[in-house]
C-alpha cells in the first residue's frame, strides 16, 4: 500500500502556500500541526515554477515544519503530490485572531 500524500493549504505573511507531505501530525506545541518529509517535484523538469521554487528553497533541509492551526486553511489527503505553489492572498482571506497573552484567571 503506498504512503498517504497530504496537501496541506495555509497563510503565510500574506500568501497562501500550498504544499505537499507524506506526514502529519498535531504537535505537543500547543496550537501547531507537524509538517514532515515534504514532497516536491522533479527539479530537473524544463519548466520552473518561480513560486515552486520558492517554496522549495524556503524548506531546503527542514525536515520538519510546526504550522500554527489557525494559519492552516486546509488539509486534504490526496493520491499523488502536485505543483507547490505559494500564490498572493487575495479577497477576504485573513489569519484567526488570537490573543497574545492569556488573560489572568479570577480564582476569586
Amino acid at each position: 500500500m503506498a504512503k498517504s500524500i497530504y496537501r496541506v493549504v495555509f497563510y503565510n505573511q500574506g500568501e497562501i502556500w500550498e504544499l505537499y507531505a507524506r506526514d502529519i501530525y498535531q504537535s505537543d506545541l500547543w496550537g501547531f500541526i507537524e509538517v514532515e518529509s515534504f514532497v516536491f517535484e522533479d527539479a530537473s523538469k524544463l519548466v520552473v515554477d518561480p513560486s515552486s521554487e520558492k517554496l522549495r528553497r524556503t524548506f531546503e533541509g527542514v525536515s520538519r515544519s510546526y504550522v500554527p492551526m489557525n494559519a492552516i486553511v486546509r488539509i486534504d489527503e490526496v493520491e499523488r503530490e502536485g505543483t507547490p505553489r505559494a500564490v498572493k492572498a487575495e479577497g477576504k482571506v485573513a489569519e484567526f485572531p488570537r490573543p497574545f497573552n492569556m488573560p489572568p484567571r479570577d480564582d476569586g
